[in-house]
C-alpha cells in the first residue's frame, strides 16, 4: 500500500471505481525544495488573455489612484429590483419586489433601479404601481433600463409616464467579442446604434416633461472594450443628451465580466475619469461584477480612480457570481470611521428580508451580514476578543463614560456586533477548536463569572473531552449544565445541609452540617475564613485535605446572577480537585465550594492525580 503515497502521483477517482493513479509532471529540478507543486493537468493555456491597455503609464503623472484614500461614501445606487431580479431562479412577484423596495427605501437609498419594464409585464406592472400608488419618497429617484432599440425605449417611457423624477437608464454592449460573435456588428455600426438611441430616448423624453428625466449611459463589457472607442461612445451620448453639470449625465462603467485584476479596473476608469471631454457634467459610476470574487475591491479601487457612483446589489446577488455588495462597501467605510450613508443598524432584520424576496439564502461566512462572521470557535481567537472585551470595559470604567463611546479595538472584530444589531452572545462558539478563553468568555458573559486561571485550564480539558466525543458544537446552555454538574452542584458523598458561623479571637469558627449515607455529620473548626476553617474541621474528622487556592469574586461585582461566586483548589487524597460554591451568602458560598471539590473526589468524579 506504500505506493499509494509515492511522490509525483495524484489520486483521481472515476464513478464507480476505485482510486487510481495519474502520474503527474516531475516537480523542475530548477524549483526550490520547499516547492513541490507541480504542473497541473488543467488546460490553462486556453485563457491567455489580451491587455488592455490604459495609457496611464504613459502619462507625465502616471497613476493617482494608488496615493488617494476614500473619505466620503459614493453616491449609491441599488440594482436589486432590477439586475438582482433578473439573476433569481424565481424572480419576484409584486409582492417582493414592493418589499424589496420598502426596504431598499428604509435603508437610505436614493437612487433605486426598479426594473426592466420592456423585458416582462411583471417589471412594467410594479413600475406602475409604485407610481400610481404614489409610494416613491420625493427625495428617491427610481431608474429604469432599456436596451438600445426604439420599440423597448418607447415602452420604458410609458413605464415611468407620471413619475416626478426618473433616470432612463439606457444600455448596449460594446466590447470586440460581443460585437462580432453576438450583435455581428462594425464599430461604425456600434456609433450608429449608441447615437441613435441617445437620439430616439431624447425625442421620447421632450414629449414628456424633460426636466422630469435624468440619463444614464453603460457601454456594457466596458472593461473589454478599446478605451478610446468606449471614451469616443461617451462624449457623444452625453452631448447628445445634453450633459450639464446642473443635468449631468449619468456615465456607467460595468464590468459585465470581470476578467481582469482590480487594479487594471482602477486604470480604465482613471483613463476615463481623466480624458472625457466635460467631466463637470458627468457622474461617473461603476457597476462591477463579481466573476472573479474581486468585486468589491474593483469598486474601492475605482472609487480612488475617480468614480462617483456605485451600481450593485445587497449581499451581491446578481448573474453568475453576482454583483457587488453594496452592505460590505458600506461597512468596510463604516469600520474606517467613515460615515456610509446607509442604515445597517438592524442587519439580520435586512437579511431576512433579502432572503425572503431573493428565496435565496445569504452564506452564513458573508462579509458582516453572514450568520457566523462575528463568532470565533478558534481559543486563540477567542481568547484575544475575551481578553480585548474585558480592556474595553476596563477602559470605560476607568474613564467613567458608556462603552459604546469609546474607540473599538478588540482583536478579530473589524466592527461592533452590536452596531449592526447583533448580540455579543454569539461572539464566542465553542467546539473541539475552542479554548478555555473562550470557555471564560461564554460563562463571564451569560452568567458573571471570573474563573481563576487554574479552573479556566481544567474546565477546558473538560470540555475538549466532551466535544471530541460528541463531534458537535456545545451550545451555551449545555456548557453551564456541563459547568454545574462538574464544579457546583457535586452533591456526593457530602450532601450540605447548612452552616453556622462564629467569630473566634482574630479568625472566626464554623459549624457546617452534611448528609452522609444518610446520616448527619457536623464539621467544627477555626481559621482565618469560612474555607479554611471548614478545612480545619474536616481534617479533624481524619480528611486529608490541603488548600492551594481560595478565589471569591468581588461583592462589588453584581454581574453574576447566581449570588456571590467562590472558586477553590484542593489536595484531597493526593489527588488535585476544583469546586465552585454560589450562594447569596459568601460563607456558605465558600463552604459549598470546599464540599463541592472534595466530592469530585470521594465521589469518584474526574480530578487530576498529583504526581
Amino acid at each position: 500500500m506504500l505506493e499509494r503515497y509515492a511522490t509525483g502521483v495524484h489520486m483521481t477517482t472515476t464513478s464507480g471505481d476505485l482510486p487510481h493513479l495519474r502520474l503527474a509532471s516531475p516537480t523542475p529540478a530548477t524549483q526550490p525544495f520547499r516547492n513541490q507543486q507541480v504542473d497541473s493537468p488543467m488546460p490553462f493555456g486556453r485563457y491567455v488573455r489580451a491587455a488592455h491597455p490604459t495609457q496611464l503609464r504613459d502619462e507625465p503623472a502616471g497613476r493617482l489612484w494608488p496615493t488617494r484614500t476614500i473619505d466620503n461614501a459614493p453616491l449609491w445606487s441599488s440594482v436589486d429590483l432590477r439586475d438582482g431580479n433578473q439573476a433569481l431562479a424565481h424572480p419576484m412577484d409584486l409582492h417582493r419586489k414592493a418589499k424589496m423596495f420598502d426596504l431598499l427605501v428604509g435603508i437610505g437609498f436614493k437612487d433605486i433601479e426598479v426594473g426592466y419594464p420592456s423585458a416582462s409585464q411583471a417589471d412594467f406592472d410594479f413600475v406602475r404601481s409604485i407610481i400610481d400608488g404614489d409610494r416613491i419618497p420625493d427625495d428617491v429617484t427610481i431608474s429604469v433600463f432599456t436596451p438600445a432599440r426604439p420599440e423597448l425605449i418607447d415602452r420604458t417611457f410609458e413605464a415611468v409616464r407620471g413619475a416626478d423624477r426618473a433616470v432612463v437608464h439606457l444600455c448596449h454592449a460594446t466590447a470586440c467579442l460581443w460585437r462580432e460573435v453576438v450583435f455581428g456588428m462594425s464599430m461604425n455600426d456600434v456609433r450608429r446604434m449608441a447615437d441613435g438611441a441617445a437620439e430616439h430616448m431624447m425625442r421620447c423624453a421632450d414629449t414628456f416633461d424633460p426636466s422630469r428625466f435624468l440619463f444614464e449611459y453603460s457601454p456594457e463589457t466596458f472593461n473589454i472594450t478599446e478605451p478610446e472607442f468606449t471614451l469616443e461612445l461617451a462624449n457623444s451620448v452625453a452631448a447628445i443628451c445634453g450633459a450639464r453639470p446642473d443635468r449631468p449625465l449619468i456615465l456607467n462603467l460595468p464590468t459585465t465580466v470581470e476578467t481582469d485584476t482590480p487594479n487594471v479596473f482602477a486604470d480604465q476608469v482613471e483613463w476615463m475619469d481623466r480624458n472625457l471631454e466635460d467631466r463637470a457634467s458627468i457622474i461617473l459610476s461603476v457597476h462591477p461584477h463579481n466573476d472573479r470574487g474581486t468585486a468589491v475591491a474593483s469598486a474601492e479601487l475605482a472609487l480612488l480612480s475617480g468614480a462617483d457612483r456605485v451600481e450593485g446589489t445587497l449581499f451581491g446577488n446578481g448573474e453568475r457570481t453576482g454583483n457587488v455588495c453594496l452592505a460590505t462597501l458600506a461597512l468596510n467605510l463604516f469600520s474606517r470611521g467613515i460615515d456610509p450613508k446607509l442604515d445597517f443598524s438592524n442587519i439580520d432584520d435586512i437579511r431576512a428580508t433579502v432572503e425572503y424576496c431573493n428565496q435565496m439564502p445569504v452564506h452564513p461566512r458573508h462579509p458582516y451580514v453572514g450568520e457566523l462572521v462575528y463568532t470565533a470557535f478558534s481559543g486563540t481567537h477567542q481568547d484575544a476578543i475575551a481578553k480585548g472585551m474585558a480592556a474595553l470595559q476596563q477602559r470605560a470604567a476607568d474613564t467613567d463614560r458608556d462603552v459604546r463611546s469609546l474607540a473599538w479595538e478588540v482583536p478579530y472584530l473589524p466592527i461592533d456586533p452590536k452596531d449592526v444589531g447583533r448580540s455579543y452572545e454569539s461572539i464566542v462558539r465553542l467546539n473541539s477548536q475552542s479554548g478555555k478563553g473562550g470557555i471564560a468568555h461564554v460563562l463571564e458573559t451569560r452568567h458573571g463569572l471570573h474563573l481563576p486561571k487554574a479552573l479556566r485550564r481544567h474546565f477546558a480539558d473538560t470540555v475538549q473531552l466532551l466535544v471530541d466525543a460528541s463531534g458537535t458544537e456545545l451550545d451555551p446552555d449545555r456548557l453551564w449544565d456541563v459547568f454545574r454538574a462538574a464544579y457546583v452542584e457535586v452533591e456526593a458523598p457530602l450532601l450540605f445541609e447548612h452552616c453556622r458561623r462564629e467569630n473566634s479571637g482574630p479568625g472566626i469558627s464554623v459549624i457546617v452540617t452534611v448528609t452522609e449515607d444518610g446520616r448527619l455529620i457536623e464539621f467544627h473548626g477555626s481559621g482565618a475564613d469560612p474555607s479554611s476553617a471548614l478545612v480545619d474541621g474536616m481534617r479533624r474528622a481524619g480528611h486529608d485535605i490541603d488548600v492551594v487556592d481560595v478565589t471569591r469574586q468581588a461583592p462589588a461585582d453584581r454581574s453574576c446572577p447566581h449570588g456571590n461566586p467562590v472558586y477553590c483548589e484542593l489536595i484531597v487524597d493526593q489527588v488535585r480537585s476544583f469546586g465552585v460554591g454560589l450562594d447569596d451568602s459568601t460563607t456558605a458560598a465558600e463552604v459549598r465550594a470546599i464540599i463541592n471539590a472534595v466530592n469530585k473526589v470521594r465521589g469518584g468524579v474526574s480530578a487530576e492525580p498529583i504526581h
